[in-house]
């Protein structure tokens, strides 16, 4: 005889999101349709409605599978990262799919007065964290290192202005790809601004646009 097993799912999970669902998806898809839903109609991060611990272990959840997420995931070696559209949520998030050229990564850059997840999908990235330069200091010199850490594969990171400013790094032979969910788009639609490391000065760069979208080069 047959003996069924009954598994218990814990709710506030991605596996008990997925238990909703009654449509013909990946995991990957459906941490994005989560991430969607958890945001609402109407809300970015820093809504008083919206959880961002929810979000991160939405974001922790998900076990990166490559078969996946693969159609997003275009690189180009000439460049330091490319940044592809995956979905734009209700209209104030974003949600990326970055990849990294081996050796190269991202300059020192701040948020754009955005909030970042950041999840690796493959490969090992280093985030280097700053301190904001003094505003209205004329004094140029080397920005002060806050702290540096190696994220490995389905790790999940937070960063904001109010953390500092970073930079992302692959220092690894080959392509690294990470998961960024942005709230508001303030980087993509307004752009950000970059710094010198050895001066801290900053300068603004207005064109933070999209390498490809929906999995579709533009």
């Amino acid at each position: 005889m047959a003996v069924g097993i009954v598994q218990t799912v814990r709710p506030g999970t991605l596996a008990a999101f997925e238990c909703s669902l009654n449509v013909d998806m990946n995991r990957f898809d459906r941490l994005v349709l989560a991430l969607k839903e958890a945001l609402g109609p109407s809300s970015g991060l820093t809504s008083d409605d919206v959880d961002v611990e929810f979000l991160t272990k939405l974001m922790k959840d998900y076990k990166s599978d490559e078969r996946e997420w693969a159609k997003f995931a275009m690189g180009d070696a000439s460049r330091g990262y490319t940044r592809n559209l995956v979905d734009e949520g209700n209209g104030k998030s974003n949600l990326l799919v970055l990849v990294w050229s081996p050796g190269k990564g991202s300059p020192i850059h701040d948020h754009g007065n955005a909030h970042c997840l950041m999840k690796i999908l493959r490969g090992d990235l280093t985030e280097t964290r700053y301190a904001f330069p003094e505003a209205g200091e004329e004094e140029e010199k080397p920005m002060k290192v806050i702290s540096e850490k190696v994220y490995k594969e389905n790790q999940v990171a937070y960063m904001a202005d109010e953390l500092g400013v970073h930079r992302v790094w692959n220092r690894g032979s080959d392509f690294a790809v990470s998961l960024h969910l942005y709230t508001p788009p303030n980087v993509a639609k307004g752009g950000c601004h970059i710094f010198s490391e050895e001066t801290g000065k900053k300068s603004h760069i207005k064109n933070c646009g999209y390498y490809s979208a929906y999995g579709k080069k533009l």
